[in-house]
């Protein structure tokens, strides 16, 4: 079975992807804002959270540090911690990340991997802790990866939390369940700032569509929108 999804995002009106960078507003500052999207984090009840390889590279800020003299390793998984109560998943196609413990944050962390990942690699994973997944396929199927960790590990409930390349991708495949959004009162609006969500030239245009489930004002002037995702009608 495959663990429900939900992306869970902070943005403005304008849609843009980094509270660093929004104005500020007489109603509520950026951390006001931070502290309703982990309260909302929090109500969603998630036992995982995922995001993608730029994102994760910015909170492991781990570098390289090969294992000497590897022994053989696991292949296509190595789950370093099945009694862990919560996870962090990062999508890293090639194998670029790097870890200096098995946690972030007090969650334990897994690695969804392609499926050429040499195993000097697979090996640095294993010594840091960490748990790892490669797919079996040149294409990456996190639908079937996602399903093989809820078979393994008991998560149920995944909160997808950005980049806005990896929630395009997840949305045009199908695989996102629900968006929610806490909307911030401020403004980005700078040329070419990243977006909640991408998905390369063609959009997301008859992929996915959504229906709004609550519209809930917080305070700060902040407010809570979440849509369900839904299959595009015919004709669409």
């Amino acid at each position: 079975m495959k663990p429900a999804l939900i992306c869970l995002m902070i943005t403005s009106p304008d849609g843009t992807l980094h509270p660093s960078k929004l104005t500020q507003s007489p109603d509520g500052s950026r951390s006001d804002w931070s502290t309703l999207y982990e309260q909302i984090h929090a109500e969603h009840g998630g036992d995982a959270w995922m995001v993608g390889r730029v994102t994760m590279a910015e909170m492991s800020k781990a570098g390289p540090h090969p294992v000497e003299n590897p022994q053989a390793v696991a292949r296509p998984a190595h789950f370093a911690n099945r009694a862990a109560k919560s996870f962090g998943i990062a999508i890293d196609r090639s194998g670029t990340l790097h870890f200096d413990k098995g946690e972030l944050f007090g969650d334990h962390i897994v690695v969804l991997l392609g499926h050429d990942v040499p195993d000097s690699h697979l090996a640095e994973l294993a010594q840091d802790g960490v748990s790892y997944l490669l797919s079996d396929t040149e294409e990456m199927n996190i639908g079937a990866m996602l399903e093989t960790l809820n078979r393994e590990l008991g998560i149920t409930r995944i909160l997808l939390e950005g980049g806005a390349g990896t929630n395009g991708a997840l949305l045009a495949a199908g695989l996102v369940d629900e968006i929610s959004l806490v909307v911030a009162p401020a403004l980005d609006a700078r040329k070419g700032a990243d977006r909640v969500i991408e998905f390369g030239e063609e959009g997301l245009a008859g992929k996915v569509e959504l229906s709004l489930l609550a519209c809930t004002p917080l305070p700060h002037g902040a407010v809570h929108l979440r849509y369900k995702t839904v299959a595009p009608s015919s004709g669409a």
